[in-house]
């Protein structure tokens, strides 16, 4: 049995890694001998996984795509599948558009580009999501500054009141409204906290995490924090205090859904060729949170980042919601996927400049 033969070499292929969508070269075997960066995003694998391996590795056997292999090869004509179904991971189902050209550049004679079919939907979804999550935030602060008055006013009566009060009993409601109003007090700072003006830096996301975790550790000791992390990715220019703030409200969730016991995992990549923000990325960072307890509950899950939606009895669902907001003054994004016995939230923060030289 003969070895797997070496990958050939792609140099005339080198335009394929600035491209948006995503590119797979193979040759007459229909083995794979190149993976763009963007194939390699959209797939969740790496190329080195994936070099010398059968299409079938990476597509499965989707119907009518095996004869499209075949039908390039032999008649030299490109095919176009559309709705092609393939299982990213295992266990996420992708939706592609795949165009099959034939080629002929050393031992290349497949190029494979795919397009994730609902990928226009998802921008256009996006976008409405955020236009009503700051319609709903713009209301929130403008509720927020018109309670803040009053509300001062109503905890200096209650005092001016304790005051002239001489029996305890009496004492203890008028201690009852300075409580609230003092809790209804934080309510609204936190709700303003999110706009004051960043203070950007040189950060190291590890430390970051590092700091988190021993957070997450002094507040919940039965909850197990891994570490999954690539050591190589270099810092990035943001607010460390906003960025510990951001991930804390997304773990101290994670502990707070698990009732203090389970597992949270920390996982950091570096992904290639990205948009943000509409702003095309040659590199940003990848972390993930991922925990193993019962999952958003769908009849809220597309609200999640709302403010005041909270899946919890007593959250003030502000948490995420400042999360986001402060992920979006990074000019990153933040995602979340969730089913029961897994949550995975996904921020994506640029790393230097986007590809227009800004």
């Amino acid at each position: 049995m003969s070895a797997p033969r070496p990958p050939v070499s792609v140099s005339a292929f080198a335009g394929l890694d600035l491209l948006s969508s995503a590119v797979v070269l193979a040759r007459a075997d229909l083995t794979i001998c190149y993976v763009n960066p963007a194939a390699e995003n959209l797939f969740a694998i790496s190329s080195k996984h994936l070099l010398c391996k059968p299409l079938a590795t990476l597509l499965g056997d989707p119907p009518g795509l095996s004869a499209a292999f075949d039908a390039a090869l032999r008649d030299n004509w490109s095919y176009t599948g559309q709705n092609i179904t393939v299982h990213r991971g295992g266990a996420e189902t992708l939706h592609l558009d795949c165009t099959v050209s034939p080629v002929e550049a050393a031992d290349v004679r497949l190029l494979l580009e795919f397009r994730p079919i609902d990928q226009q939907l998802k921008v256009a979804r996006e976008e409405q999501l955020l236009q009503q999550q700051q319609a709903s935030r713009e209301l929130i602060r403008n509720l927020a500054h018109e309670i803040k008055n009053p509300l001062g006013g109503i905890r200096g009566s209650a005092q001016l009141l304790e005051r002239e009060l001489t029996n305890p009993l009496l004492r203890e409601y008028t201690q009852v409204i300075i409580d609230e109003a003092d809790r209804l007090q934080d309510l609204m700072n936190r709700l303003l906290t999110s706009h004051r003006l960043m203070q950007p830096a040189p950060v190291a996301m590890h430390e970051i995490l590092e700091r988190v975790l021993r957070l997450i550790h002094a507040e919940y000791a039965s909850v197990k924090v891994l570490r999954d992390y690539d050591t190589s990715l270099p810092d990035l220019t943001g607010d460390r205090e906003q960025l510990i703030q951001a991930i804390l409200n997304i773990a101290r969730n994670a502990a707070q859904a698990m009732e203090g016991e389970g597992e949270i995992v920390f996982r950091t990549r570096a992904v290639r060729q990205v948009t943000l923000a509409k702003k095309r990325y040659r590199l940003a960072l990848e972390l993930q949170v991922i925990d193993n307890g019962p999952g958003i509950p769908e009849a809220i899950r597309d609200k999640i980042f709302y403010p005041l939606v909270s899946g919890r009895d007593g959250g003030s669902g502000l948490g995420l919601t400042l999360a986001q907001s402060f992920i979006q003054q990074h000019h990153g994004t933040i995602e979340v996927d969730s089913w029961p016995g897994r949550t995975c939230f996904t921020i994506r923060l640029p790393l230097g400049r986007d590809q227009s030289g800004q």
